[in-house]
């Protein structure tokens, strides 16, 4: 290993292999075609010859290198080895509109973007590329003849700021959210044990572009677990994969196992029992969603996680006097971070955070970090309550929320209450604008029985919720529409609600 080594105890967070690991076991298989696998020693030199290529480069202490790729192994090189050199990594979201992508480019800037084939025409012109699997001037290959002739990469103290990540985007422009090393060690080492995870391997597909996928991907490297990346989402290729590599621990949202849980053929056929381990997040859970994903992987623990890109992913985790986390629960806040419930009760309210792992800025946007990060306390937006045992629950996004006919309705709710229904597999609500009531529900539904009627849907809801939040109208869909992060697309919803409302009577 490099003299460097990587330490749980370094200040760089592109230092993401352990020293106490052999440097020949395997470390990732990457299954973008053709399929390749790194073992720790030649990934830690592939990140260092990245950075010694950025020396070279004279890239200055502080300059910004976006990344713009599907998930990759030069991905994640290129990650670790900006970050070893002093510069920020600034990953990408490529599903995002060109000019969206321009933007962000413009806006954190960017001085170089390693970019693959399918997203190279989305880099400006006048921004220096390097081409992953390319062989010409510009690409991979020639970018990495570069550390030889670099000597040394400087090791001194890494600049405060180690990553700018863009939030989707779904209420306007995405924020460039900025991560300092420190905090996000502090987070990633609050997963990391003591000794190494010799025999787990973990699947990941969450785009590395988003702190889910970095963060999974940064814990699998801080504990030895064995990494298969995939470039992206397919239900069947995931199931698949999971049987293939025999993986132990899997990630993901709701909606990605829902779409799992309809290739029943293909379940058939697979064995699945190699799976010990699956955290869920990003949405409210349900207990009918649990089950499925516990029928699909028998021999799993099933936790419900939770996170933010601004507070980072390690807020809760288990009850300190050990009492065991209900099912539906994101767990009890970890010892050294701060939360509070606002604007509701003393069980329900907006969660604020005040972490180690704090964002310092939305990058180029004063005011709006003024009003999202008060006093080190950073406004989630995200509704939680919290049972007499200090667990708490996941209720759904506050500008989610609308008002019915005087009462607050809360979408997550009436989604879980729909899908305890036996012939609903997955559901979503969103808000219609009407006359009378101000806004009312609009459910769209996937169905596991299409002989179900939506007037049965609707007797099932006013039987099991409060009338005043029981949806008006019930739209059967073959699958939800899914944003740039595998989560719901309420706004894709919402269009088609507006539509639907004008239809109804009164």
């Amino acid at each position: 290993m490099p003299s460097h080594a990587t330490s749980p105890r370094s200040s760089n967070l592109g230092d993401l292999i352990r020293p106490d690991i052999s440097p020949e076991r395997l470390a990732l298989i990457d299954l973008t075609p053709p399929k390749r696998q790194w073992s720790y020693r030649e990934l830690d030199a592939a990140a260092e010859a990245f950075a010694a290529a950025l020396a070279q480069s004279r890239l200055g202490v502080g300059e910004r290198v976006a990344i713009l790729a599907e998930n990759c192994a030069e991905y994640l090189i290129a990650y670790m080895g900006s970050m070893r050199a002093g510069a920020i990594a600034v990953p990408v979201n490529h599903r995002l509109p060109a000019e969206t992508v321009r933007f962000i480019l413009s806006d954190c800037a960017a001085c170089m973007c390693v970019v693959d084939a399918a997203r190279a025409a989305l880099v400006p012109s006048g921004l220096r590329r390097i081409l992953i699997r390319d062989e010409g001037e510009d690409g991979w290959a020639a970018f990495l003849r570069r550390a030889s002739t670099a000597g040394p990469i400087p090791r001194g103290a890494a600049p405060e700021i180690a990553e700018i990540l863009y939030t989707s985007g779904s209420t306007g422009r995405p924020k460039g959210v900025v991560l300092s090393h420190g905090g996000q060690l502090w987070a990633l080492h609050v997963h990391v044990g003591e000794k190494p995870a010799l025999g787990e391997r973990g699947l990941i597909v969450a785009p590395l572009y988003h702190m889910n996928g970095l963060c999974n991907i940064s814990v699998c490297m801080l504990n030895a677990v064995e990494a298969v990346l995939m470039p992206r989402f397919d239900a069947a290729a995931y199931l698949t994969a999971v049987a293939e590599h025999r993986c132990t621990m899997l990630s993901g949202i709701p909606t990605m196992f829902a779409l799992m849980a309809r290739q029943h053929d293909l379940l058939a056929t697979l064995d699945l029992t190699s799976v010990k381990a699956v955290s869920i997040g990003s949405a409210p859970l349900t207990e009918a969603a649990v089950a499925r994903v516990q029928d699909m992987f028998p021999k799993a623990v099933i936790t419900n996680g939770y996170g933010t890109t601004e507070a980072g992913p390690s807020i809760f985790a288990e009850h300190p006097q050990g009492l065991p986390r209900p099912l539906l629960s994101i767990g009890y806040p970890l010892p050294e971070v701060d939360v509070r419930l606002v604007d509701g009760t003393d069980r329900e309210g907006v969660l604020q955070v005040r972490s180690p792992a704090m964002f310092s800025e939305y990058l180029n946007l004063p005011q709006v970090t003024h009003d999202k990060l008060r006093d080190g306390w950073y406004d989630t937006g995200d509704v939680m309550r919290r049972d007499q045992d200090g667990f708490y629950y996941f209720a759904g996004r506050a500008d989610d929320m609308f008002v019915c006919g005087g009462e607050n309705v809360f979408p997550g709710e009436i989604e879980k209450m729909l899908e305890r229904h036996p012939a609903v597999l997955q559901a979503a609500v969103v808000p219609a604008p009407d006359e009378i009531k101000g806004e009312i529900p609009i459910a769209f539904v996937v169905l596991k029985d299409r002989n179900v009627s939506m007037d049965e849907l609707k007797r099932f809801a006013l039987e099991s919720g409060p009338g005043f939040s029981h949806p008006r109208a019930f739209v059967a869909v073959h699958e939800l529409p899914v944003a740039t992060t595998h989560k719901l697309d309420r706004r894709a919803l919402k269009a088609r609600a507006l539509e639907i409302a004008r239809t109804l009577k009164r």
